[in-house]
């Protein structure tokens, strides 16, 4: 059996070749982060989330920061604005605390400003 071809890091910025998600260096600090964030169904996101979701995502269909640059580019992530750590009230809070992103913009936001804040 052929092994893996190796791949860029997942870690941003770092430029080790990998044939996991991540590299040794980064795999530590990744595995302790996803140990404390918990599932994706125990933070919430499950079918009644997806529902919303859907919903929200037909409701405001382009992303919002692509829009800052006068770009109408389809948003496929339901984004919280702020953080919600597990609070329900702002997990739920379509009005205040969701906007529509694309992914690019997501993984932006996710590795610049969430990152670190739980």
């Amino acid at each position: 059996m052929a092994n893996k071809p190796l791949k860029p890091c997942n870690h941003m910025r770092c430029p080790n070749l990998t044939r996991e998600q991540y590299c040794e260096q980064h795999k530590s600090n990744t595995n302790a982060y996803d140990k404390h964030r918990g599932t994706a169904a125990q933070r919430g996101y499950n079918s009644k989330w997806r529902k919303a979701r859907n919903t929200y995502l037909m409701k405001h269909p382009f992303c919002v920061e692509c829009a800052k640059d006068g770009i109408t580019n389809p948003a496929t992530v339901v984004d919280h604005i702020v953080p919600h750590k597990g609070n329900q009230q702002l997990f739920w809070d379509s009005k205040n605390n969701w906007q529509s992103l694309c992914v690019t913009h997501h993984n932006r936001k996710t590795l610049t400003q969430d990152m670190g804040k739980w």
